[in-house]
C-alpha cells in the first residue's frame, strides 16, 4: 500500500477529497518528524509509540573494500506497535 492508496481509502471514508485527505496526511507526518526530531516520542493508544534511539558509535567495513569506516554516534527512530495492534494483525492473517 503507497500513500496514495491510503489517501485514497482515507478520502473515501471521511467524505473529504483527496486533496484534503493527502493534506492532513501529510501534516501527520510533517508532525511525527517534527516531534522526533526534538527529541518527544509519540504515543498513539491502540496503535504504537515512536521514539528515538541512540545507536552507539562503532566500526564497520565497507563490504566492497574490505576497509574499516568509522560510524559516529547517531540516533534513529523507531516504531513499537501495541498489543492491541498486534493482535488484530494476527487474527486477520489467521483468517
Amino acid at each position: 500500500m503507497t500513500k496514495a492508496d491510503i489517501v485514497d481509502v482515507v478520502a473515501q471514508g471521511t467524505g473529504l477529497t483527496k486533496l484534503e485527505t493527502e493534506a492532513v496526511i501529510e501534516g501527520y507526518f510533517r508532525c511525527v518528524i517534527e516531534a522526533l526530531s526534538s527529541g518527544q516520542s509519540i504515543e498513539i493508544r491502540g496503535f504504537g509509540t515512536y521514539k528515538t534511539k541512540k545507536k552507539a558509535a562503532r566500526f564497520a567495513r565497507n563490504p566492497k573494500t574490505g576497509e574499516k569506516v568509522h560510524v559516529p554516534e547517531h540516533h534513529v527512530p523507531v516504531f513499537k506497535f501495541s498489543k492491541d495492534f498486534k493482535q488484530q494483525v494476527q487474527e486477520g492473517m489467521s483468517k
